[in-house]
């Protein structure tokens, strides 16, 4: 099954790949590692973006942008947006707020029926609501 990679977790490895700073990180690291060798890490566009963004030093801007040309985006549908929105109106009818990007991670994990990797704490918010499926990550 592929997994959906977050931003959260291709930024932690792309700053700590080498050096990870704790126990949690050196296992999602090995996890991002053993996903992207079997070929299963996915990324999409607004996550790369995300990644790109805000990085001051053109030389590592360019630096990171080349690593991430390794990962071919999964094209993305008008439906999954449609989906997205459907998703975050079902959120918000909880009062479960999400953003554009969370929610149309959602949108493509379910349509495929893949997984979502991520650290942030907002997802197992959003699976209370709707069926998405969170990789296990370490404590």
């Amino acid at each position: 099954m592929n997994v959906l990679v977050d931003t959260s977790v291709w930024s932690l490895g792309f700053r700590r790949w080498k050096a990870p700073a704790n126990d949690r990180d050196k296992q999602l690291m090995a996890l991002l590692r053993d996903l992207i060798q079997d070929q299963r890490a996915v990324l999409i566009g607004p996550v790369r973006q995300e990644l790109l963004s805000g990085i001051r030093e053109p030389v590592q801007y360019e630096r990171l942008r080349q690593k991430l040309r390794a990962f071919p985006d999964e094209p993305l549908l008008t439906e999954d947006f449609e989906q997205a929105a459907e998703l975050s109106n079902q959120c918000r009818s909880r009062g479960i707020m999400g953003s554009t990007v969370d929610l149309l991670i959602c949108a493509i994990t379910l349509a495929r029926g893949w997984q979502i990797l991520t650290t942030d704490a907002d997802f197992p918010g959003y699976a209370k609501a709707i069926p998405i499926q969170l990789h296990r990550t370490p404590k």
